[in-house]
């Protein structure tokens, strides 16, 4: 792996394409994975460290040699020399025709999507009580402790305390003493002081779509504020999933072994062969 300063204006997706990886996902997962507790980042912190996956499994397919170009060669009067015979310099490569017929489909779809009724939630997954969050001044990751409602589980038929809907009135946090440990915003000559966690109203951006007892939900892109300045965010969404033999099988190793590095994922393959299990993470 590499390390890079991440700096103002970066996000997961374009340092993917910086570094010619496959996806911000994989980014997004590698750092996680491998940083200390306090670096783990749901975006790209200007300042900070984030660490580069340097696997060419987790690459997208780059320039190769012959795909480059030879840069052209100047003469001493400043005019540029084509190295291409006669006939080659005179003619410039023209467009294809299905050249131009893609980017015409693509910017079609460019349109349709704009137009489309789009939703910032769309594709997130909903919280639930075992969700995980973290304060951009502090320094611990608390769960989730919901007491607006005991009706409504995501993912969990059993109605497990754990996967109940955390909606927007779910202020509090466990543990409820000092949940994010120290405040950045806090420093005296002994170090960083506890947290005195107050929320600053309800959460923002829940979903408003999806209510439990008229409550909105909240979503992985959802945002609380506190009184003293910290802004809170979620880590992780909590709701368990599932992954049967046939997606094992068809899951590109290299890729898992970045989020399993422990897990000889080919090994892994082969052990569940003959066999209809779930298994759970």
């Amino acid at each position: 792996m590499k390390n890079y300063v991440i700096q103002k204006g970066d996000t997961f997706r374009s340092l993917a394409r910086q570094f010619r990886l496959k996806d911000e996902g994989i980014l997004k997962t590698y750092h996680n994975l491998h940083c200390p507790p306090e670096d783990v980042m749901k975006e790209p912190v200007p300042g900070k460290t984030i660490l580069i996956p340097e696997d060419r499994e987790l690459m997208s397919d780059a320039i190769g040699p012959d795909n480059i170009s030879e840069p052209a060669e100047t003469d001493t009067a400043g005019n540029t020399a084509d190295k291409r015979n006669p006939e080659q310099a005179g003619n410039k490569e023209q467009p294809s025709g299905k050249t131009e017929e893609k980017n015409k489909e693509e910017e079609k779809q460019e349109q349709k999507e704009d137009d489309g009724d789009s939703s910032p939630h769309d594709g997130k997954y909903f919280i639930v009580q075992k969700g995980t969050v973290q304060c951009n001044q502090g320094f611990k990751f608390p769960t989730f402790k919901v007491t607006s409602h005991q009706k409504h589980y995501w993912n969990d038929a059993e109605g497990e305390a754990d996967y109940l809907a955390a909606t927007e009135d779910d202020l509090q946090f466990n543990p409820s003493a000092q949940p994010f440990g120290q405040c950045k915003l806090k420093p005296s000559s002994g170090g960083y002081l506890p947290c005195a966690y107050a929320p600053a109203g309800k959460w923002q951006k829940p979903y408003e779509k999806v209510k439990v007892m008229g409550k909105s939900c909240l979503t992985e892109i959802s945002e609380l504020m506190c009184t003293t300045g910290g802004k809170i965010t979620i880590l992780k969404h909590g709701q368990q999933s599932e992954t049967g033999k046939g997606q094992v099988n068809t899951a590109n190793s290299g890729e898992q072994q970045v989020y399993n590095p422990v897990v000889d994922f080919e090994e892994f393959k082969e052990d569940i062969k003959g066999t209809d299990e779930l298994y759970y993470s």
